[in-house]
């Protein structure tokens, strides 16, 4: 599948009618999840018959987009079910098959075997409106999940700090793109139509022994 051909099929994927601002629910475009998936797809070779898990799923995008990629088995975390009812709807829809689970991904332990998924995808909540830090939480039990590698997109002024924390972690950091993630005005708080917030794909992997 070509990657034009991947963002028209993600159009239809449905996004929260009523989102939270307590997670920090904004949805990953079909453009941008696209680009992300295609990436991880073909140049990487982490997607096709992998175990994907999406960490944070929301209403599913990077999962589903996953699943259209030959993925070959696929698990959806989340903390809200609201979410996870319009992801497995939305999974049904694009006849992708997602084991969704409801966990809080910050702070529960993953239910999830250690050693059994391949990669992680994530678009984490950046902590900007809720909890600080939070993105971090996410990304440290993505990089702890994931026996290949972890995708994720964080804003382009954390870099430093995160390549810092990368090392010490003890895994290898990319930046494979800088993008533009679109917020549209969802909640009371927004006083323009839309906001372009500058942030990294990154790409983590661990380190061979």
């Amino acid at each position: 599948m070509k990657l034009k051909q991947l963002e028209s099929h993600l159009q239809s994927v449905e996004v929260f009618a009523e989102p939270k601002i307590i997670y920090e629910q904004y949805p990953t475009r079909p453009h941008l999840a696209a680009q992300i998936l295609y990436t991880a797809h073909t140049v990487y070779d982490d997607i096709e018959d992998k175990v994907v898990a999406d960490i944070g799923c929301g209403c599913g995008v990077l999962g589903i987009a996953a699943g259209m990629l030959g993925a070959g088995h696929l698990i959806g975390l989340d903390i809200d079910q609201d979410a996870i009812d319009i992801a497995q709807q939305n999974a049904e829809e694009q006849e992708i098959e997602i084991d969704f689970i409801r966990t809080n991904v910050a702070d529960d332990a993953l239910p999830i075997r250690s050693g059994y998924v391949d990669t992680v995808l994530m678009n984490p909540p950046f902590g900007t409106k809720t909890r600080p830090g939070v993105d971090m939480l996410f990304l440290k039990k993505g990089i702890e999940l994931a026996n290949c590698a972890v995708y994720s997109l964080h804003k382009t002024s954390t870099r430093e700090h995160i390549l810092k924390k990368a090392e010490e972690w003890g895994v290898e950091c990319k930046v494979l793109a800088e993008m533009k993630f679109e917020v549209p005005a969802m909640y009371k708080f927004h006083k323009k139509k839309s906001v372009d917030i500058e942030v990294d794909l990154l790409r983590f992997e661990k380190r061979a022994l």
